[in-house]
């Protein structure tokens, strides 16, 4: 039985992902690696992403990635490796890690007793993760944790991001959902990435994108106007009470105080990233 308010994990998870997804968000992480000799964004993000797994073949990337047209993670992978190790990629991303924060956040929030305190806190919450059936959260896990407060909160924000995403594709998996019908489905909701930023950067066409869509219709999720149906809306929170389920460990580990506590400070810390301008204004909603 859990001894959280219901729906804090989520929520406490949901503030602190911003503060690991920032980097993918940025340019930093992609000047760091065309310095290297790898000039393209998509590269990037896959090497950036998938180096703790190894100099791994473009299968695995795109079966831990989920999303991703194979056709496009195939463009790269495993030739990027070749470019930039899996080794100084790590490397490379935690400068860009360092020099993103600094930047959305600020000196005076990096030196803060605060910033310290949100570290330590998701440090301790990650303590309960699971590697089973984790690929990508186990990789990340066998990382060292960095020294410096700013960059401790960023390795544990993304050992948490990991968990809960490796735990998502189980739920996907298993409610029958491939890629693009996943992503369909969840950009009907509002929250999800935007249409036009799935076909920018998952490597889908229109035409690969509007046959997901037909399959959700025919399945009863969507309407004609790609609006959720009562069935798609229960799909939909099914998805994510589940996920809640099999990501709940971390949570339950770091106790009501501390999930409040976390939930309290990720989320001044995140809208201030936000503010500073982490994210794209064009990412979110069903357009």
């Amino acid at each position: 039985m859990t001894t959280l308010p219901e729906l804090a994990a989520r929520r406490c998870y949901s503030v602190v992902n911003p503060l690991h997804s920032a980097i993918y968000f940025s340019p930093d992480f992609g000047e760091e690696l065309a310095e290297l000799g790898l000039k393209d964004g998509a590269a990037a993000y896959f090497v950036g992403r998938a180096a703790p797994l190894g100099r791994v073949g473009a299968g695995t990337v795109t079966a831990t990635f989920f999303n991703f047209s194979h056709d496009l993670v195939a463009r790269h992978i495993p030739a990027a490796w070749d470019v930039v190790s899996p080794e100084v990629a790590l490397e490379a991303r935690l400068r860009a890690a360092d020099s993103v924060l600094r930047r959305v956040l600020g000196e005076e929030i990096i030196a803060s007793k605060e910033l310290a305190e949100a570290a330590e806190l998701a440090l301790r919450a990650t303590e309960a993760c699971s590697r089973l059936a984790r690929p990508l959260y186990a990789a990340h896990a066998d990382l060292p944790v960095p020294d410096a407060p700013h960059l401790a909160l960023w390795h544990a924000a993304t050992l948490l991001r990991e968990h809960r995403g490796d735990a998502h594709l189980m739920t996907l998996v298993g409610a029958g959902l491939d890629a693009v019908e996943a992503l369909a489905s969840h950009t009907a909701t509002g929250q999800g990435m935007s249409t036009k930023w799935i076909l920018r950067t998952r490597g889908y066409s229109a035409e690969e994108w509007e046959a997901g869509r037909q399959r959700l219709r025919d399945r009863g999720l969507l309407t004609a106007d790609n609006e959720l149906t009562e069935a798609g809306e229960r799909l939909r929170r099914d998805l994510e009470a589940e996920t809640d389920r099999l990501d709940a460990a971390p949570y339950e580990h770091l106790g009501a105080e501390g999930v409040s506590r976390l939930t309290e400070l990720a989320t001044a810390f995140s809208t201030t990233a936000r503010e500073n301008g982490a994210f794209p204004a064009d990412l979110r909603g069903k357009n």
